[in-house]
């Protein structure tokens, strides 16, 4: 009975976005308050019945529900409760129906905390938005229905794949989707603007919360799908380049770009097409990114589906909303007038700089993405892009951003001096060049990859805080501690982010060059060196988990003739899925993790042992969480309410038309 409920709400559901995109829309055009105001109801009515419809799937999971055709296929009554629940979004069908509840739920938010918009403006986002949920309700009910009933329910479920049996993939989906998602609130923002026909200063204050919250949770999305891959594949890498990584990675790029630009937007009245453009690229990739996850255009560990009849319906959906609306910033582009000028040497050219290498890099990526398969088509030809070409291309942009960022953070608005910029930072700079001379100086036969990296990520974390420094005036040292504490949290928001972002660049470029691996057939009692490290293989035993049996090893690890830790890697094997995994033992320290993985047995008695000495590994995930930190902190800035912007767009903002 829940079952059916839920399936009705989701009916339900998509009936009343039909409803919000529709007469929203015709009322504001017309200017009938009536009509506008029922998006405000419709966006929360629509939120709740599609969270009631999610909770329905997520109890037939919960309860093991088999003759529900997707509970038989994605559980086992014997899985963990997480993994039922997980379980929910861990396959295509539960997942889309989760991207609709993000859809709605941020609809219903704007709905609520959008009080101060202009009615026809508020209205005219809510029915974008609207209709891009009406467009997956439509994918969903039409092609993808997690409501589908067994006429003869199995004894038993088929299980969930295994390599989605673990905390930290459990998780990572919803992260990742409110960001996926939540881009869709800039572009519903950028698309009302359009058909308004108004871009000002109110309207870059409006939009820059919505990004900045979608590109947060894409931060901890993506980092924590880095970490999974880390630690469950067993392979120790944390990014490969993966086309499913690429689709997060390049809405991420995008976004960030169109965090910084709004920026200008609001301060100068300056880069108004330019905003809206990434608005629309920003979610249009997004867009792509599900089109690559789901269609089976590209293959993957992480893709969800494998169906062309499917993709095929994406396709058209990225047509529509991503065509339609270049269609409409085509004819728009009069109401984007630029009202702020700003010299060569500026804040603004800062931001402009910041803008170009991140949108650049971004289709680096999506070229090394998508080549392949153009490759394939065009010329027949089967080609392989893997990390050594992403590698080259995408890292001088990161380089490039990194010295331009203390720089152009530096700058006053509208005209400045690039000189006085540069003596501003020369303390940071000095000891940026000292902490990579000191690398130099104690490392080995290395590449230069990793004091490179230190000096980039000194420059960017003391670049970040002498920003603050220097905006804290010219008084003694105390005055100047206590006028740093009370800047406003946005202030502080954009240091810690941009020293996340230093952190993660250098902890990358030292695991890549200073990581040692070791791969042997390993005897039971018989010690080897790894490093500075003694290893033995004490025992290779058999486990039973709840839904898996395991093969685990006991390894102990000393250093110098004192106990450092002991490891317990496993190879599990799911009978139900009939799907082995890998379990690293990882020995987490702030310098290093020593990562071990046990192989098969060998023919003389022995096991093949991986070990990796990885150091900074736990920096890249410690650099995402300070840039999510960053964001949250300037979210929780007053000035980034959108009220308090709205009640400056009566005398701010006039209309084009």
């Amino acid at each position: 009975m829940i079952t059916e409920l839920g399936h009705f709400a989701l009916i339900l559901a998509f009936l009343i976005a039909i409803a919000q995109t529709v007469i929203p829309l015709i009322g504001a055009h017309k200017r009938w308050p009536g009509w506008m105001s029922v998006a405000e109801p419709a966006a929360q009515a629509q939120f709740f019945f599609v969270a009631f419809s999610f909770g329905a799937l997520m109890w037939a999971f919960i309860t093991s529900d088999f003759s529900l055709r997707l509970v038989t296929l994605n559980s086992h009554s014997a899985k963990p409760m997480l993994y039922k629940i997980a379980g929910t979004w861990g396959n295509h069908e539960g997942s889309m129906l989760l991207w609709v509840l993000i859809v709605a739920l941020f609809g219903a938010t704007a709905a609520v905390f959008g009080g101060g918009l202009p009615p026809t403006l508020k209205a005219r986002v809510l029915s974008v938005q609207a209709a891009i949920g009406v467009a997956f309700y439509s994918f969903i009910l039409f092609t993808s229905n997690p409501f589908l009933r067994l006429a003869v329910p199995p004894m038993d479920g088929q299980d969930l794949n295994p390599l989605l049996q673990d905390p930290g993939l459990a998780f990572h989906p919803p992260f990742l989707y409110l960001g996926y998602v939540g881009l869709s609130m800039a572009f519903s923002f950028a698309v009302g603007a359009l058909i308004e026909g108004r871009v000002d200063a109110a309207w870059g204050r409006w939009v820059r919360p919505w990004t900045l919250a979608a590109w947060v949770f894409l931060t901890i999305g993506i980092a924590l799908g880095s970490w999974w891959a880390y630690y469950e594949l067993g392979w120790g890498g944390f990014w490969f380049w993966d086309p499913v990584e690429n689709a997060s990675f390049m809405p991420w790029l995008l976004s960030a770009a169109l965090l910084h630009s709004a920026i200008v937007v609001e301060k100068r009245e300056a880069l108004k097409s330019w905003t809206i453009l990434l608005a629309i690229l920003a979610f249009g990739f997004s867009l792509i990114g599900t089109f690559i996850v789901r269609s089976g255009l590209l293959t993957s560990v992480h893709a969800f589906a494998n169906d062309p009849e499917r993709g095929v319906f994406i396709l058209i959906i990225i047509a529509l909303f991503t065509g339609g609306a270049l269609t409409l910033f085509a004819t728009r582009a009069q109401a984007m007038e630029a009202k702020g000028v700003f010299g060569l040497v500026s804040r603004e050219t800062g931001l402009v700089v910041n803008n170009i290498l991140l949108a650049v890099s971004c289709f680096v990526v999506f070229f090394g993405t998508l080549w392949p398969v153009v490759a394939e088509m065009a010329f027949d030809r089967k080609l392989s892009v893997g990390p050594p070409f992403f590698n080259m291309a995408f890292t001088p942009f990161m380089v490039g951003l990194g010295i331009a960022m203390p720089i152009g953070a530096m700058l006053p608005w509208k005209r400045g001096k690039l000189r006085r910029a540069c003596w501003q930072l020369r303390y940071v700079f000095a000891l940026a060049v000292a902490m990579m001379v000191l690398a130099f100086t104690l490392q080995t036969g290395r590449s230069a990859l990793g004091p490179v990296g230190l000096f980039l990520g000194t420059w960017m974390v003391f670049g970040a805080f002498a920003d603050l420094w220097m905006r804290s005036g010219k008084s003694s040292v105390t005055d100047r501690l206590k006028r740093i504490l009370r800047l406003p949290r946005a202030d502080w928001g954009k240091a810690v982010a941009h020293s996340g972002l230093g952190v993660t660049i250098f902890a990358i470029a030292g695991l890549t060059a200073w990581e040692a691996e070791d791969i042997r057939v390993a005897q039971i009692d018989e010690p080897f060196e790894v490093g500075a490290y003694t290893m033995v293989l004490r025992d290779v035993g058999r486990e039973r988990g709840p839904n898996y049996f395991a093969t685990r090893a006991t390894i102990d690890v000393t250093r110098d003739g004192k106990p450092v830790t002991t490891l317990y890697p496993e190879k599990r094997d799911y009978p139900v899925a009939r799907m082995p995994t890998t379990e690293a033992a990882i020995d987490y320290k702030f310098l290093r993790d020593l990562y071990v993985v046990i192989g098969d047995p060998q023919n003389n008695g022995g096991w093949t042992v991986r070990t990796y000495i990885k150091p900074l590994a736990n920096w890249i995930w410690g650099g995402c969480l300070l840039m999510a930190f960053g964001g949250f902190l300037s979210l929780s800035d007053r000035r980034f309410r959108v009220a308090a912007g709205a009640r400056k767009s009566n005398v701010q903002g006039v209309p084009a038309e």
